[in-house]
């Protein structure tokens, strides 16, 4: 396998489509009615903290992330992380991941929430949410509720609702 070119740059509004696109073909319609997915309607991505991967002119992946309250803290949503299907498995979602947590850090957020796969996550910090400790606005398999403390601190300080907040 060669080697990629990967470049990271911040999400950009042009970028709108073709990222809508990407969704829709890495998760299908059925995105709309994920708990995640309820979570970010109606309010606008974290500018700052959305990036795109790109080899040459080509959007191969994207990461967005959104602000909520997690109880009395605000937190950020990780999500969607979409990576195309010819360009998965080349380290592209991590570097993504890597770009958004680097940048939430500097700018002073604190926990980072999503729905996901532990061993992927895990890579990058996440750990499970103790169950019982945050209700989101919908199902979610509790094994799949994933946190990091970008400051050093303990997820199982994180208790209460889980709700969408408007930047």
């Amino acid at each position: 396998m060669s080697e990629l070119s990967v470049n990271l740059r911040h999400e950009t509004p042009a970028d709108h489509t073709t990222i809508e696109k990407l969704h829709e073909r890495a998760f299908g319609p059925g995105r709309f009615a994920r708990t995640a997915y309820r979570l970010r309607e109606g309010i606008p991505s974290l500018a700052t903290l959305c990036h795109v991967a790109t080899v040459g002119t080509l959007i191969v992946g994207s990461i967005r992330l959104s602000g909520l309250w997690i109880g009395q803290e605000e937190g950020v949503l990780l999500g969607p992380l979409t990576v195309e299907p010819q360009f998965m498995n080349r380290g592209i979602g991590g570097l993504l991941i890597r770009r958004a947590l680097d940048v939430a850090k500097a700018e002073g957020h604190r926990a980072v929430i999503l729905v996901g796969d532990e061993p992927y996550y895990a890579r990058a910090g996440f750990k499970k949410v103790p169950r019982g400790h945050l209700q989101l606005p919908g199902p979610v398999d509790p094994d799949r509720l994933l946190a990091v403390d970008l400051q050093g601190g303990d997820i199982a300080r994180l208790h209460g609702a889980v709700l969408p907040r408007v930047a």
